[in-house]
């Protein structure tokens, strides 16, 4: 049987495939691609969990695609809401036929000398092979499969039940019952009050380290006032422009003052909570604004369950779990029936796929990222990686203008490889991403790194990736096209970065 060819394989259908998948379409007429997905249903993230209240912590007018407004009311949307969105942009552009479900990558091998893709897909019990000119990860950055829990000492000696919200029992009944949440980051602050809303007998939030927060209206008065004077299309171009410029204004005055941002943040949280509330406890983090991502309260819905009593705060160290619940260090025992570990991810990249190049095995961690989209040495593959800072989509659409981009540069150029390399350049490196927050610095060594100059820079900033990604020069010191070649063993990933440092 003749092994199936596209130009473009894609894997993932959440988000950044879907975006992918549309721009093909735009910019590279005529082009085939296929869209990978390992699960049931499109929608990645926003399919996968489904614990009480899930919702995006950034606006949808920025969460949104550039080419499909977003015309509900909320813009702090929930995840069937934005299921709604990708469903109609999978309709309005045709992409069912490309989807592909229960369709795992496994592994892809890269030739030099036929410039072209091996890729292995597990597709129910059957191995498929395919092999494709490019290769788009838009898998996102975590592990689908296991969520990450602390080994909480004695946890085998609790009662009750213990729930990841990554793995969200369908049937789980919390109605009257006492529900304790371990977490301060997004999806604690999203189960506290949505818990409350819906029955739960009493929701405590139970951290270790306070998180810096900040309310603000589900809808965009703003939008929705534009929307009645505007044409859609432009109204929602000019929402998102304005929103995008707020975001890195924000941004960027929280990390130049960090001493008065912390405690006008604190200041705001405190007008939200009664008199006497100890905010000093509870919402002073110990770091500064933006270490770690903001976390968003849609209508102070979080504060508004604390303020009536139908949920409570404690910050302290878990000691051990006990038959009723957890006994903190403090010397204080919580009882539940519920325990959610909203603890957090375990980072993956490019969704754990096994790939070489030449035959050599690719180990991301061993690796420089080249515009935050490609790696040095691995020809014609991409990674789709959202801001830490901003709205995951607003990176997203602009690596795909990116590779097409590329794309088209081959033809035009009768090449067929795209590879960044460093060619002996002097490069000082960074971590993968300036932030504090847990699952990145648990998972530092097996995430790429950066470099402190262009174009092996990983910006956090919109405009710039404007100017790089969709406007600038595709050649540069480091990008190489080739042609189909043979190629001796490549050099070892791990002395590419002893030189490189």
């Amino acid at each position: 049987m003749a092994v199936e060819y596209v130009d473009a394989l894609i894997v993932g259908a959440g988000i950044s495939g879907i975006g992918a998948a549309v721009h093909m379409q735009k910019m590279c007429p005529g082009k085939t691609f296929a869209i990978m997905e390992r699960r049931h249903n499109f929608g990645g993230t926003w399919d996968l969990f489904r614990y009480p209240g899930i919702r995006s912590d950034s606006d949808m007018y920025t969460l949104g695609f550039r080419f499909k407004p977003w015309t509900a009311r909320k813009a702090i949307a929930d995840a069937p809401s934005i299921m709604g969105y990708l469903k109609e942009t999978i309709e309005e552009y045709g992409l069912g036929k490309h989807i592909r479900y229960d369709s795992q990558v496994k592994k892809a091998s890269w030739s030099s000398e036929e410039a072209l893709w091996t890729v292995e897909i597990q597709s129910g019990k059957k191995t498929v092979t395919m092999t494709c000119s490019m290769l788009f990860m838009c898998s996102g950055y975590y592990n689908y499969d296991q969520g990450y829990t602390p080994d909480f000492p004695n946890k085998d000696a609790f009662k009750g039940t213990i729930v990841h919200p990554q793995h969200w029992p369908e049937k789980l009944d919390y109605k009257g019952k006492k529900v304790i949440v371990i977490g301060s980051g997004a999806t604690a602050v999203t189960l506290v009050p949505a818990m409350a809303d819906t029955g739960a007998g009493h929701v405590t939030m139970l951290q270790r380290t306070p998180t810096y927060m900040v309310s603000r209206p589900a809808e965009d008065a703003f939008a929705l006032g534009l929307r009645k004077v505007l044409p859609a299309k432009l109204a929602y171009a000019i929402t998102r422009w304005r929103n995008v410029l707020m975001q890195q204004f924000m941004f960027k005055l929280l990390r130049k003052r960090p001493e008065k941002s912390a405690e006008r943040l604190i200041s705001m949280v405190r007008d939200l909570l009664p008199p006497g509330f100890d905010v000093e406890k509870h919402f002073t983090p110990p770091y500064n604004p933006w270490d770690q991502r903001l976390c968003l309260v849609p209508d102070s819905d979080f504060f508004k369950a604390l303020s009536d009593g139908r949920a409570s705060i404690e910050t302290d160290h878990i000691d051990r779990f006990t038959e009723k619940g957890i006994l903190l260090k403090s010397g204080k025992e919580l009882e539940a029936d519920i325990i959610v570990t909203a603890t957090g991810l375990n980072m993956q990249m490019l969704a754990g796929l096994e790939a070489y190049v030449d035959g050599e095995r690719f180990n991301v961690g061993e690796r420089i990222l080249y515009k935050g989209a490609m790696f040095n040495d691995v020809p014609n593959l991409l990674m789709w990686f959202g801001y830490t800072n901003a709205s995951w989509t607003l990176k997203a659409d602009l690596t795909s203008e990116y590779a097409c981009r590329l794309i088209n540069h081959l033809d035009a150029t009768g090449t067929k490889i795209a590879v960044p390399r460093l060619k002996g350049q002097k490069v000082e490196l960074e971590p993968f991403v300036d932030f504090s927050s847990g699952y990145f610095q648990r998972a530092a060594a097996s995430l790429p790194k950066q470099a402190t100059s262009a174009p092996w820079k990983l910006n956090q900033d919109y405009a710039k990736d404007i100017k790089n990604l969709r406007y600038g020069p595709l050649t540069d010191e480091a990008m190489c096209f080739e042609k189909p070649h043979k190629v001796g063993a490549s050099a070892d990933a791990s002395a590419l970065l002893e030189a490189a440092e």
